[in-house]
């Protein structure tokens, strides 16, 4: 029996690449957006949800269940990127972003355990990013959002497993999408004591998405996970350096590895 997928952000980008690949492989996906009308040309089915809305969040959900009878595996793909000094972002941007990147996916996880619980089996997939092992300069808020997410997981996987209920974490790197187009910017203000510095991050933030990875790389490691009996608790996907950061991290002194990314952001 094909699984059913749920994949919010199914509507571009990763989540776009992830569902396509699925629904090649014979997987029931279905994919949301804020304004699914947008997307009539989508493979799969995009249906309703926000994950800043909890009744959108129950009425997808309740509809997919409804229509299928039962619902596998959920991918908690929707997330946004925020950009700036600290200091300058103002207070709304920021709780938005955590609205988005981590209290969302809790939201749809809420929405979906017990139907995972009934059928006492179920995947829930979250992906957070390799900046949230790692507090990044101008993508601190970010970093901190996914980073959240990625620890939250550790502790509801445990929490689950007597249920059947199993839960990972995927971590991208830079892939080629249209991030960089939705991402709240903090405007560059001509008398910041950051503006410079600000500036050339900005810049090479945008550069290494231009040149990212091809995203169907996270589409077929999705899909390995769904096919594994035992998912482990983190994965990272991306190019080498990138994974190889998260590495550098664990076994350098704090300091030393601070100064390595100063270097790499010419801080």
């Amino acid at each position: 029996m094909s699984k059913v997928v749920l994949i919010t952000g199914g509507s571009s980008g990763i989540g776009k690449s992830i569902g396509t690949f699925l629904n090649t492989k014979g997987y029931i996906v279905y994919g949301t957006s804020r304004n699914p009308q947008h997307y009539k040309d989508s493979p799969f089915p995009i249906l309703t949800l926000d994950v800043k809305d909890g009744e959108t969040i129950m009425k997808t959900v309740q509809d997919v269940i409804n229509k299928e009878g039962r619902l596998d595996v959920v991918i908690n793909n929707a997330g946004t990127g925020i950009t700036g000094p600290i200091e300058e972002i103002p207070d709304t941007e920021i709780k938005n972003n955590f609205e988005t990147n981590f209290f969302g996916p809790l939201k749809v996880i809420k929405a979906v355990l017990p139907q995972m619980r009934k059928q006492n089996a179920g995947l829930i997939i979250n992906i957070t990013s390799i900046a949230g092992y790692m507090g990044l300069p101008y993508r601190g808020v970010y970093s901190a959002s996914k980073g959240a997410l990625e620890l939250i997981t550790e502790a509801y996987r445990m929490e689950l497993k007597n249920f059947n209920i199993k839960m990972t974490n995927v971590a991208p790197g830079d892939f080629a999408t249209n991030i960089a187009a939705g991402r709240y910017h903090a405007p560059l203000l001509d008398d910041s004591p950051y503006y410079k510095t600000y500036k050339d991050t900005l810049e090479l933030m945008n550069t290494h998405v231009d040149h990212g990875s091809n995203p169907n790389m996270m589409a077929e490691a999705v899909c390995k996970i769904i096919e594994t009996n035992n998912p482990k608790v983190h994965y990272k996907v991306g190019a080498f350096m990138q994974k190889f950061s998260i590495v550098l991290k664990r076994i350098l002194p704090d300091t030393v590895y601070e100064k390595l990314l100063m270097n790499h952001y010419k801080l």
